[in-house]
Parts: structure tokens; sequence; C-alpha cells
């Protein structure tokens, strides 16, 4: 099918990265124009009836579609400059409201949880009165202890029994910072799977496995990406989360449980080295292609709730 040519702002910070860098080659290949964009270096102007951005002393206008790859540590900023592209009618592979749902690791789950997704029993705190009440109400350890601000599995411990689970979450009170307690799933060993999803469908899946001794599969942390088949459950769990959250295309990482898929994590920038490299499936250009049926002004729409 014939398709115009687009002039596509790619929200990043490095345009060297790999998943910045195989983005921007898809979309030469098929004919757009792409404009990398520090979202730390726009600034805008917010007035009635008129909205702008500017970087390096430019007007940013005339974009067709922008593509958020918005790091965890400048989400704030990062979602401010996409709704800023939305205002002005640009449309966004995903839109600002999706992304700071589901890097709010609370809301995230308080939203998995209402749409009846699969996901580990967990609790949330900030500093919690009773730690004993806490952990009974997630269940006896091993429990998993995680900073909700930590990335790549930074601030993520595993308390392999009930005392050492009090003193974590003792630890993790004085910090003045919250934190959630999970049931952990012994029977993944230590492997996840990330399933890519763009649109309505799972274009590529790889497993990641945590080195021996480690029970964090991330790839930052030593871990190794293998090829995975998925289950017809599985499949619909991804996708029912990324839905959940209002997401185009996300990286959604499941755990195979006792009972079924379970979701640790629905990304909103997921890395495309680690998936291309291991699945062999192209999926830049998938999105790319994505974005030409999809891309029209004014068009956002927010198919996630809460």
């Amino acid at each position: 099918m014939a398709h115009r040519s687009m002039k596509i702002a790619l929200l990043s910070r490095n345009a060297k990265l790999y998943s910045s860098r195989r983005l921007i080659e898809a979309a030469k290949a098929r004919g757009h124009s792409v404009q990398v964009i520090d979202v730390l270096r726009c600034y805008m102007k917010i007035a009635p009836n008129c909205t702008e951005i500017h970087y390096r002393g430019k007007k940013l206008e005339g974009f067709d579609a922008v593509i958020p790859r918005i790091g965890a540590s400048v989400t704030f900023y990062g979602a401010a400059v996409v709704r800023q592209f939305e205002m002005m009618g640009t449309y966004s592979l995903n839109e600002s409201v999706a992304i700071t749902r589901a890097r709010d690791k609370l809301r995230a789950h308080q939203l998995l949880a209402r749409h009846g997704i699969g996901m580990p029993v967990t609790g949330f705190a900030h500093s919690p009165d009773d730690t004993g009440d806490l952990m009974k109400v997630v269940g006896p350890a091993p429990l998993v202890i995680k900073l909700i601000e930590g990335t790549q599995g930074q601030g993520v411990v595993l308390a392999e029994t009930d005392p050492a689970a009090a003193s974590v979450i003792d630890a993790f009170r004085g910090l003045d910072a919250h934190f959630l307690v999970q049931r952990f799933i012994a029977e993944a060993k230590g492997a996840d799977i990330r399933c890519f999803v763009i649109g309505k469908k799972v274009v590529a899946t790889m497993m990641r496995q945590a080195k021996v001794g480690e029970f964090r599969s991330n790839l930052h942390r030593g871990g190794t990406a293998l090829p995975v088949q998925i289950t017809p459950e599985e499949r619909r769990t991804a996708l029912a989360a990324a839905r959940a959250m209002g997401l185009n295309v996300a990286g959604v990482d499941l755990l195979r449980s006792a009972d079924g898929p379970v979701v640790m994590e629905v990304n909103s920038s997921p890395g495309l080295e680690g998936i291309e490299g291991v699945s062999k499936v192209d999926v830049a250009t998938q999105i790319i292609e994505f974005i030409e049926n999809n891309a029209r002004p004014w068009r956002t729409r927010t198919r996630g709730r809460g």
C-alpha cells in the first residue's frame, strides 16, 4: 500500500543508541524524514490558543508524528513535551497519559488488577506502621521488595525468609521512598518473557534468563536472551496489559507462574536491540508501518482507563 512521506520527531536523548538508530533507518528507508530531539532541551510556550515547542532557537512545527523514547529519569518533563505535541495536533505513537500510567508502578499494578490481568500478589507501602501485617497481606517469604523508582533491576531485593524481609522493609521505610512487596515466583526459575506489542499484535518475543545466583533477568545484570514460543494465554495477557495502559507500543514482561502468566512490568519505551537480535524480527519497520497506518492530525485517543 502506497503511503505519504511523513515528518517524524524522534524524542531521544541519544541518536546513537541502537533503538534510535534502527527507528531512523527504518523511517528513512520508507521515505520519511526524522528529526532527533532531546526532550530536556525543548522549551514550551503555553498560552490561550497558543501552543509552541522550541528547540535550539527554532519553533518545532509541521510534524506528522512523534515517537517518544523517554528514559524513566525524565518521565515527568518528557511526558509534558509529548503532551505539548498532542496539543498541537501531532499524532504520538504512545500518548503522554499512557506513558505516565505505565511508569507509575502503583498505578500500573492497580490497572492490571482492575482489568483482571495476572500479576504477582503485591503490597504497596511508604512507611507502614506494621511491617508484619504488610508481609501477611502479601504472603510468606520468599518476597521481592522493590523501590518504586528503581530501573533495570536496581533497588530490588529478594528476601528468602520472613526476618530478612522484615529487616529490608524496615530499611526501605527509612529512605522516605515508596516501595512494593511482591510474592516471589520461584517456579519461573529466574526467567521472564518479554513480549513486544505493536497495536493488537505481539510481533516478537524473547526469554531473558538470569545468570546463576541472580534472580533478576535484566540484560543489564548479565542475563542472557533466548528465543521463546509463547502460549495463546501469554499472548492474550501481554495484549491485555498493553491495552490496560493505553499503549500502542509496549514491552510486556511476563513470568510463567503455577497459576498462569503474570505481568511484572509494562514498558512504554521498550528497547529494540535484544528483541531484534534474538527474534530476527524487524521490529523497527513494523513500528514505522504502524505509524503510517494510524497517524492522523488530532488523533489522540486514550484506550486505557484510570
